[in-house]
């Protein structure tokens, strides 16, 4: 049933086009995200905020007041390619990914939890279970969001709140950088994934499945380098 949710890096993307779709199925929406939205509805709120902010998580606390918040989703990411002389990116894509994330959990699980529903969603990648030389700090961003969504929906599954990590392979957007992105899809069908996510609550949602093998080929292909090297 559709109800109020509030959507965390929803300028662009994915968080754009999710948001699009659940206003069309009836949901109240508010979006949170570092630029202003497309989206000209009076009935749309949107507040500009950067997830690194300390404002951020007052902005949050002021959604929670005016009502609850069946669904919260987390959008928000970056991903830098690692410049050894100069590592000052890799701090704010943890800062991004994974603190952002913690910091919107903190906010939104609480409530949730004393109203004995809700369903927290964030957006992963396949890239957790794999070693990057080139791009560290997303990978390890993303290993650790993963890991701490999925022990959190372990923690919370007795408290009536769903917790659910959708670990995406390359989604058409500003964020599949490289010049080798297979088996990319597009923003659409990234969100009907989302779709079957909130009706089925999972604590793991991998999409697609065909490059489970391939990360785990080429994780298993690095440390193999590391040994030999």
């Amino acid at each position: 049933m559709p109800g109020n949710a509030l959507i965390i890096g929803n300028s662009d993307g994915i968080g754009l086009a999710a948001t699009i779709e659940l206003r069309n199925r009836g949901w109240q929406v508010v979006g949170i995200s570092r630029s202003a939205s497309v989206i000209k509805d009076s009935s749309y709120e949107h507040i500009v905020a950067d997830v690194r902010d300390a404002e951020f998580v007052t902005h949050i606390k002021s959604v929670l007041k005016t009502g609850p918040t069946d669904l919260c989703i987390y959008c928000a990411g970056i991903g830098e390619l690692l410049d050894s002389s100069n590592m000052k990116a890799e701090v704010e894509v943890f800062n991004v990914n994974l603190m952002g994330m913690v910091k919107t959990a903190s906010c939104v699980i609480p409530a949730m939890v004393e109203n004995a529903c809700g369903h927290f969603i964030g957006l992963s990648s396949v890239a957790d279970g794999m070693l990057s030389p080139e791009a560290p700090s997303y990978h390890g961003s993303k290993a650790g969001f993963s890991s701490y969504l999925e022990g959190l929906a372990l923690a919370l599954k007795s408290r009536g709140v769903a917790v659910s990590n959708v670990r995406f392979g390359f989604v058409d957007t500003k964020m599949a950088k490289g010049d080798v992105r297979p088996f990319m899809m597009g923003v659409d069908r990234a969100v009907r994934h989302l779709l079957v996510c909130i009706d089925k609550k999972p604590i793991r949602y991998t999409a697609p499945w065909i490059v489970v093998p391939l990360v785990k080929f080429r994780g298993w292909a690095l440390r193999l380098s590391t040994f030999f090297n």
